[in-house]
């Protein structure tokens, strides 16, 4: 069974592909994701990385967790579900604020 990775703290001019064929010398990638600012298409700086087997992608963690790249060190570990997240918003119920002095 595949195992999910998180790989943080990756230079920002890492792509994909770059994450793919790092990875793929612990053992066979299925997937590899940079993810990228929805806005600018730039790196956020982390991403997921999926290996074949359990056993490759705990060789690809003892490989690659601390190790230094471009001056920065990955934080390899095992993949966690997103945690759900409260509602974002500007906190005062969508309607707006502030005393205008006007009249009802």
């Amino acid at each position: 069974m595949a195992m999910r990775l998180y790989v943080g703290n990756l230079p920002y001019q890492t792509t994909s592909d770059d994450l793919k064929n790092t990875f793929s010398q612990a053992g066979t990638v299925a997937s590899a994701q940079v993810i990228t600012d929805k806005m600018t298409g730039r790196s956020k700086g982390f991403g997921f990385v999926e290996m074949s087997t359990d056993e490759e992608a705990k060789a690809a963690i003892e490989m690659y967790n601390g190790k230094e790249i471009d001056g920065r060190a990955l934080t390899v570990n095992e993949a966690r579900p997103m945690e759900p997240r409260a509602p974002r918003g500007n906190g005062g119920g969508g309607y707006g604020g502030g005393g205008g002095g006007g009249r009802w």
